[in-house]
């Protein structure tokens, strides 16, 4: 008996889970550009399966409703923030120079996902349960940081008690800059160098202002 060889083609072919998931990443990625276009109010399911170009069908089979599916991105979104922002800190050694880095890490991710900031601040009117878990999932995670900052000897100004308030401060701090400098008309156009000099001065010589007379790394870039 000859045992026939499946064809290269036939080996590679997508199973029925895998195009199934392809097609709802698919729906999640158009979703995402469509809010951040139109914002929550216009971002219709025609829109969104025209832009991830599936049938107005389809949707359902992956979706319960667009409510369900708007729900879905900022936590998505949040999480792929994270894992940017962690990855351009890690390698980075001194206080200053790490909150230098989460800065810059903020704007390269908008610049890959601008539809992000639209996103972010309409859901506290459009998904407030989900806006309001987003907020305290990063400030609890900014007071982690601040707390092995405090332990490494970098924050011994503040009290425990006052690291939650830092931690806000911070990430609203963030957001203003991003209303300001993040917003441009040319999107191309990139966050002006002073943005970043400022921010780091002001955390160097206020937040760890008891580490300001050591060098600092993050001083010599450009």
């Amino acid at each position: 008996m000859t045992i026939s060889t499946p064809s290269r083609a036939r080996r590679t072919r997508k199973t029925r889970a895998e195009t199934s998931e392809a097609i709802r990443q698919s729906l999640f990625l158009a979703a995402a550009v469509v809010v951040g276009k139109h914002g929550y109010a216009d971002a219709s399911i025609s829109r969104i399966t025209q832009a991830a170009e599936v049938a107005h069908g389809t949707f359902y089979n992956h979706f319960e409703s667009r409510q369900d599916l708007f729900e879905q991105l900022l936590p998505a979104l949040g999480g792929m923030l994270l894992n940017h922002v962690t990855g351009a800190v890690a390698s980075k050694s001194s206080a200053p120079e790490r909150e230098d880095a989460r800065l810059k890490a903020w704007f390269s991710f908008l610049e890959e996902h601008p539809e992000f900031y639209r996103i972010l601040n309409e859901g506290e009117v459009f998904v407030p349960d989900v806006f309001r878990q987003h907020v305290g999932h990063f400030g609890a995670g900014y007071l982690r940081t601040l707390r092995r900052a405090k332990e490494r000897g970098e924050l011994n100004d503040f009290t425990d008690e006052e690291l939650e308030p830092v931690a806000y401060i911070l990430l609203a701090a963030r957001a203003y800059l991003t209303f300001r400098y993040g917003r441009s008309e040319d999107a191309a156009a990139p966050v002006p160098d002073p943005v970043f000099s400022a921010y780091r001065k002001l955390l160097k010589h206020g937040l760890f202002a008891a580490d300001a007379a050591k060098p600092d790394p993050a001083d010599k870039e450009g």
